[in-house]
């Protein structure tokens, strides 16, 4: 589209989000609310954590657009009719100015800043009437706050202060905080919650922790002591040890059944590893299974922490369609001992299903059909196994007499089974170890034949992968022991050959479509802080960071066996050459959740591959790519990079030559929630590849230390997400701003708005 064009299209959006007034419906003596600000005098919080206790909150606005409901709901006439009520229903109701609204948020802000530990704060309220409008100001000194100076424990209960100076977990509040409610809430939580009822207290609960807080003769510092509220009939809680075990596998609740009924049931009881395991005739858990699985274990102090890691176990095995867990005192009780039970229900063991896609690549149209069967529940074990068919046509839209490879219809059609082990299967390894509840094993094979007009491509693939996550769930590891690609073409055409497989003319391309094959080892390391958050720090972060080798077994075996290299320089392992290379990547994500409404991410990655000894180039597959809905979102999926490079007019073959061995990608997103379900967002993406060598298809694609700045794409753009609780759709807009591969005078095109320089991505989740 032309410039003038898009234009027009900026102009129009315009004209309808300014072409009404936001005062239409206005009554006469009322005023709209039309805007609210806070202003503090340090940086206590900023205003919008605490516009959550504003009580009356002004229409909804976007960026730019400004209020865009409130201006539809205005543009809706007074009678009843079809359209009107759409249009009023799409819109937001204009929110009238209320004093008795704004004197009582003034009074509960300054109630959460006392909370915050500013008891001498001030709010002044200051009203600004223009027309028919109005904006508040609320104007915030906080004065000077109290610091906790001290910090002990004063439990009057022995056993409990004696927990609470052998636990290793750091408290909540210490020295020089200030005297902050919501870290007294959190200490409470940690004492009450992580502490007591993870050392056998089953009925401690958080509300007996309180607080006294001394300020007696000091200048706004506080000495504060923890004590426990103690019963009413003890002079201490009681403290509970685990009695017996019992496991229904497969049975339901056996409660309030006559003996008869439970004998017609051929109900088996058997004991293992401590525990009582009972079974109807459906028995489709191992014994094993159901110990490795269960963290209750006799003679331990009651725990929170086991019983949420039991039911989590549980509740990942496919084979299983509810877990419950109950616990019960001991009825003839002198020790304090607790029962517990574990009912697990059976799920569907079989699966079947058939899907039918159409796929649409750059215009070109298709149909993927694919049927899979799932057993969940192999070997009794909860081991999955799957096996999948697939297949594939795309009908290439024009001149099908061209012999180009982009020009002709094709089809493929494939394999894939695996079969996953809920724990680890390794030899020698110790069986804690092992038997992890968190741990997998998964072993696939796959095959795939590609057929078009100029060749024939097979693709055999085979690996063996472990999964496991930590105790605390922060860390989560990924090894990919072995995995195998065989790639190969049994046939090609002779016009196929001379025009894309030769050296000379495309090389990155000539070496794409050899036949090899990629050995290689790798491992995956994620630390995220989800799990642990709180008042003094509501903000996430995620770390990733891989590493892989490719060709070490293959090079140590032709090594021993002295294997020499074949016609083009390169050793072969059982007649194939194969690929060697390094490869590292690292990201680093953080998100400011400053408010329900708001929130602030920003993301840093990297890649780095290299290859060596028999391998020029990398693997198409492992190469890094530019632009897509994940990367730079001006640019569609490589197509951005590497480097300056600019294909040629008329050029082919364009996503061989859109690579690189080298990455570097960053973003920062701003988001707004605009209701529960919707958010929008407005980011910016700079980011691009670079090869290691210059090769002689990716002219100024090589990364050099005094140029690569300069060669970074810059994007930014606007993006609409739908929030459905279990799944988040986003649709994402990005245009470019600095495009690396025009010439150096031209790569400023933030100026120079044009569809073809827009990208459109639809994705799930977050792009980061």
């Amino acid at each position: 589209m032309k410039i003038r064009h898009l234009r027009y299209f900026i102009i129009a959006i315009c004209l309808i989000a300014t072409g009404c007034s936001t005062t239409k419906n206005i009554p006469e003596g009322s005023y709209l609310l039309d805007n609210i600000e806070i202003q503090t005098d340090n940086n206590v919080r900023t205003s919008t954590e605490l516009i959550s206790f504003i009580r009356q909150q002004p229409n909804s606005s976007l960026p730019i657009l400004g209020k865009v409901r409130l201006k539809t709901y205005n543009l809706a006439g007074s009678d009843s009719s079809w359209v009107n009520r759409t249009m009023r229903n799409l819109g937001e109701t204009p929110v009238l100015f209320n004093p008795s609204s704004a004197i009582f948020s003034a009074n509960q802000l300054k109630k959460e800043l006392v909370n915050l530990g500013y008891h001498q704060a001030e709010v002044d309220t200051v009203m600004r009437v223009k027309r028919n409008k109005v904006s508040l100001d609320y104007n915030i000194k906080t004065g000077k706050p109290y610091i906790v100076r001290n910090y002990t424990y004063a439990a009057a209960d022995t056993a409990i202060a004696r927990i609470m100076t052998r636990v290793p977990l750091p408290p909540m509040i210490k020295s020089g905080d200030r005297f902050d409610m919501n870290l007294l809430e959190d200490e409470r939580a940690r004492i009450g919650n992580t502490i007591m009822r993870n050392a056998g207290y089953y009925t401690f609960s958080k509300e007996f922790v309180f607080f006294r807080a001394d300020t007696t003769d000091i200048d706004h510092q506080v000495d504060l002591y923890m004590d426990i509220h103690m019963p009413k009939d003890s002079t201490s809680y009681p403290r509970y040890k685990i009695n017996n075990v019992t496991v229904l596998s497969g049975v339901y609740n056996m409660n309030n059944r006559p003996d008869s009924v439970r004998r017609r049931m051929a109900l088996d009881t058997v004991q293992y590893r401590n525990m009582t395991i009972i079974r109807g005739k459906n028995k489709f858990l191992r014994n094993s299974t159901i110990a490795r699985n269960t963290l209750i274990r006799k003679g331990q102090n009651y725990s929170d922490l086991a019983f949420s890691r039991t039911y989590e176990a549980f509740s990942s095995i496919g084979a299983i369609q509810q877990a419950n867990i109950s616990f019960e005192p001991e009825p003839s009780d002198s020790l304090r001992l607790m029962n517990a039970t574990i009912m697990l229900l059976p799920a569907n063991t079989h699966w079947f299903q058939a899907n039918l896609d159409g796929t649409n690549s750059a215009g070109d149209i298709g149909i993927a059909p694919s049927v899979s069967y799932k057993h969940q529940n192999l070997f009794n074990g909860g081991e999955v196994w799957n096996i999948t068919l697939k297949g594939a046509y795309e009908f290439i839209m024009g001149d099908n007499s061209n012999s180009s490879m982009l020009s002709q219809n094709f089809y493929e059609y494939g394999a894939e089974t695996g079969i996953t082990f809920p724990q680890f299967l390794f030899p020698w390894i110790k069986k804690e170890w092992r038997e992890q509840p968190s741990a997998a094993t998964k072993i696939s094979v796959g095959l795939t034949n590609q057929n078009r007009p100029e060749y024939q491509r097979q693709f055999f693939n085979a690996s063996i992968n472990y999964n496991w996550v930590s105790r605390s769930r922060r860390y989560a590891h990924s090894l990919d022991f072995i995995d195998v690609n065989y790639v190969r073409m049994p046939w090609a055409s002779e016009e196929f050959k001379e025009e894309y497989l030769d050296e000379e003319k495309n090389p990155l391309l000539s070496a794409s479509y050899k036949n090899q094959l990629i050995t290689r080892t790798g491992y995956s390391i994620s630390i995220s802080n989800k799990r642990n958050l709180s008042s003094r720090n509501p903000h996430t972060y995620l770390i990733k960071g891989s590493f892989e080798v490719a060709g070490a077994v293959p090079r140590l075996i032709s090594t021993i066996n002295d294997t020499k290299p074949n016609d083009s320089g390169s050793k072969e392992f059982m007649g194939v050459a194969y690929a060697e290379y390094l490869k590292t990547t690292g990201a680093y994500t953080r998100t400011f959740n400053n408010s329900t409404k708001h929130s602030l991410a920003y993301h840093f990655e990297f890649g780095f591959a290299y290859p060596y000894g028999n391998s020029k180039v990398l693997p198409f597959e492992r190469r890094f790519f530019g632009g897509g809905a994940n990367g730079v979102r001006g640019w569609s999926t490589r197509s951005l990079g590497p480097g300056a490079y600019r294909p040629s007019a008329g050029e082919g073959a364009n996503f061989v030559n859109q690579t690189g061995d080298i990455k570097f990608g960053a973003s920062i997103e701003s988001r707004h929630k605009i209701s529960e379900m919707i958010e929008i967002a407005g980011f910016v993406d700079p980011g691009d590849v670079w090869t290691i060598h210059n090769y002689e298809n990716q002219s100024g694609g090589q990364f050099k230390i005094n140029d690569f700045y300069k060669e970074i794409g810059i994007a930014y753009g606007l993006g609409l997400r739908f929030d459905l609780g279990f799944l988040l759709l986003r649709l994402d807009t990005g245009a470019q701003a600095y495009d690396p591969s025009q010439k150096m005078s031209e790569r400023i095109v933030i100026h120079k708005p044009a569809f073809s320089r827009m990208a459109w991505h639809f994705g799930i989740g977050y792009p980061f």
